[in-house]
């Protein structure tokens, strides 16, 4: 009869669970709610609650006795020892009180609702988050006894005493029978662990960012009283199944698999956690917002703002908790942002799929500019902006350390240090979108003095020291169309060439057929004129096609080539930098010669067909479409007179003249940026206005 009269109150008010009306239960327990705003710090509370029910939960406990394993020693001591005895202290008296009072009606047969109403009344005046934290202290306190007295029975006289007492030996005995409802206390355990956390965070919602009554706030604390109220049901039937282990017999424990309210509340609670981990996505997710948008905006008053040095600025960019987010690719060390101070600073903003070729060369104009005199004025830092939206694998760990092993320069840490509101910055004021690296330049007081100086570093290389908007148009005033601004020092033996008084042709395109026809014809030519010919092959932006002309040029001894495909790389990108960097002043097609030179370059390498550069000196420069100066080379007799007369040269430009015609089709690839094409683009050839087309191209290859 005692026996069942336990059973009874072990199982509880199981018809709670299927016809309760929640409403009414919940404005029972918002009754008994009463605040008086005291301050309880939990999250260390429940620090030493969530170890002590660790290693109190059945299935940790027999794995360790039965195992004889040792216990590790969780670092409870790394908490303020101080600050949590007091809070300890404070709340001890009530949580006794709790652990008793629910242990003496549980065993008295009483529903588990009337206990947890009760339990609220003991705790009304405190928060919602210390009533769910102080009733699983009350449970590590009855459960830690409890347990503590069953692995430390065959070791400890007076554990041995107190287990013959209440009859644990049995439940080592029993444990296979025990272990199904061992589990499922594990698990009800666990998510009422994980939903006072979910509690905890809420109330830890900085207030400046997200207000309790906005609707993402307002959502979530509605659900929070029934959150607290599941996790006491939960202490009260964990508690309700350990005093059902005191003092059974063999005949209760052969049939011991009463776990349905342990895994309904287990289930239930597993359901409130889901709903609270979404209401506390959104909410983080609402707080970044607001702070990403306070930082941004931050950033852009920064530099608004006249500063006596650099510093605010690149601690804005770049600090974070790490004192030493930067590392020296010179002395090999992590650093600190002052070793910036004052410096002019250009900032290397890129992704990790920056190419070899883009890397390399800046290397080397790196390299030989911080060999000469300008070595202490100004540095390079390294800024990978990565998509945050896809996951950072060991791949793309891998990715960033090997281009960080090469780079000369400083650089961040780790791409983690780049905060979201920075990255916006980059991308809405400098207008980074991942295709292409940009070169940032702030003076010593950390003043923008240009928004991307790559392409001006491409053209000039150091020479562009300080890399100022200003000096690229002192730069741009001094030059003129001629072979050295189009080579520049890609190819010493060129330069050599052009000093030499040789002519030289520079040629392109992938027709092999027209390669081999016109190199022959070109060397007959020359030959007849008797003029010294240079010839080199430059190939075309887009490496497709370009490795297999080369070996046949190559294998058949047609002309020179560049071996090194970096050199045919940067000869292009120099090219399309030139016109980004016109662009950039809002140079006029129609009014500016150079930049009439340069799309005309870029229309020969959209072509499918071959096109030359033929040249005597720097500036005696002739350039056509293959197909035309093909024929006109063909009918070389019909005007070979007037080279004699005027020179190879313009002999040959006089020549050109009657194949220029109307009806021609010029096809111009402008590079990058679409924000900078202008609406008309006049045709190099006729001037007239272009027609605009959209052109989609994945990649180079």
């Amino acid at each position: 009869m005692m026996a069942a009269q336990k059973m009874q109150a072990v199982r509880g008010d199981r018809h709670m669970f299927s016809s309760s009306d929640d409403s009414m239960v919940m404005k029972q327990i918002l009754d008994t709610h009463s605040p008086e705003g005291r301050d309880v710090e939990v999250r260390p509370v429940l620090h030493v609650v969530e170890d002590v029910l660790r290693r109190a939960t059945p299935a940790f406990v027999m794995t360790a006795v039965m195992g004889q394993a040792h216990l590790e020693e969780e670092a409870v001591d790394s908490l303020h020892h101080a600050e949590l005895i007091a809070m300890l202290k404070a709340i001890t008296y009530p949580v006794h009180r709790i652990s008793n009072e629910v242990t003496y009606k549980c065993s008295g047969g009483v529903d588990a609702h009337t206990i947890a109403v009760a339990v609220f009344h003991s705790l009304s005046t405190y928060t919602w988050d210390a009533k769910a934290v102080m009733a699983l202290a009350a449970l590590a306190i009855n459960y830690g006894e409890f347990w503590l007295t069953v692995q430390l029975h065959s070791v400890n006289p007076l554990a041995k005493s107190l287990a013959l007492l209440k009859q644990l030996p049995d439940v080592i005995e029993y444990t296979d029978i025990l272990k199904p409802r061992f589990d499922v206390i594990s698990n009800l355990v666990m998510v009422m662990i994980e939903v006072t956390k979910c509690i905890i965070s809420f109330t830890e919602l900085p207030s400046d960012y997200i207000s309790p009554d906005s609707s993402e706030m307002a959502k979530t604390m509605a659900h929070i009283p029934t959150a607290v109220y599941w996790v006491i049901r939960g202490v009260i039937a964990c508690i309700s199944q350990n005093i059902s282990l005191i003092g059974f017999g063999h005949e209760y424990m052969s049939t011991a698999t009463e776990t349905w309210d342990l895994s309904t509340i287990a289930h239930k609670l597993a359901n409130i956690q889901g709903h609270l981990t979404k209401q506390l996505e959104l909410c983080s997710r609402h707080i970044d917002e607001k702070r990403h948008l306070e930082s941004y905006q931050t950033l852009v008053r920064l530099f608004d703002t006249i500063h006596i040095d650099n510093m605010k600025i690149l601690r804005a960019l770049m600090y974070s908790k790490d004192d030493m987010p930067l590392f020296d690719g010179f002395t090999k060390k992590r650093a600190n942002i002052d070793v910036l101070r004052r410096k002019i600073v250009m900032l290397l903003i890129t992704d990790l799929d920056i190419s070899h070729e883009e890397l390399f060369v800046l290397m080397q104009i790196y390299s030989d500019a911080h060999h000469g005199k300008i070595e202490r004025h100004y540095e390079v830092v390294w800024l990978p902006v990565t998509d945050r939206h896809h996951p950072w694998t060991e791949s793309r760990e891998e990715d960033f350390n090997r281009l960080a092993m090469n780079m000369p320069w400083c650089r961040l840490h780790h791409p983690s240090l780049l905060q979201p509101a920075v990255i916006r910055y980059i991308r809405d004021a400098w207008h980074f979108d991942h295709k292409k690296p940009i070169l940032v330049v702030l003076d010593p007081q950390g003043k923008v003095v240009c928004p991307n100086a790559i392409h001006m570093i491409w053209i000039w290389g150091s020479l562009a020291f300080p890399f100022t908007s200003t000096r690229e148009e002192a730069l741009w005033k001094e030059e003129t169309w001629r072979l050295e601004l189009l080579v520049d020092e890609i190819d010493p033996s060129i330069l050599a060439w052009i000093r030499e008084g040789r002519h030289i042709c520079l040629y392109g395109g992938e027709d092999i057929e027209w390669i081999r026809k016109f190199t022959k014809l070109l060397r007959q030519v020359a030959h007849d004129a008797r003029v010294p010919m240079e010839m080199v092959y430059v190939g075309k932006s887009s490496p497709k096609g370009v490795k297999k002309a080369t070996g046949i040029i190559k294998a058949e001894k047609l002309s020179s080539y560049w071996e090194d495909p970096t050199m045919v790389w940067f000869f292009w990108v120099r090219l399309e930098s030139m016109w980004h960097s016109k662009m950039q002043r809002s140079s006029s097609i129609e009014d500016d010669p150079i930049m009439q030179e340069v799309m005309q370059m870029l229309s020969f390498d959209g072509s499918d067909e071959g096109w030359a550069v033929i040249s005597r000196g720097s500036i005696d420069i002739v350039k056509e479409h293959g197909r035309k100066l093909f024929d006109c080379l063909m009918d070389f007799n019909a005007w070979k007179e007037t080279v004699d007369e005027e020179g190879f040269i313009p002999a040959l430009a006089k020549a050109l003249q009657p194949y220029h015609t109307h009806e021609h089709c010029t096809r111009l690839i402008l590079p990058g940026d679409a924000r900078q094409i202008k609406e008309k683009v006049v045709c190099s050839e006729c001037k007239r206005p272009m027609e605009k087309y959209v052109l989609y191209r994945c990649c180079n290859d």
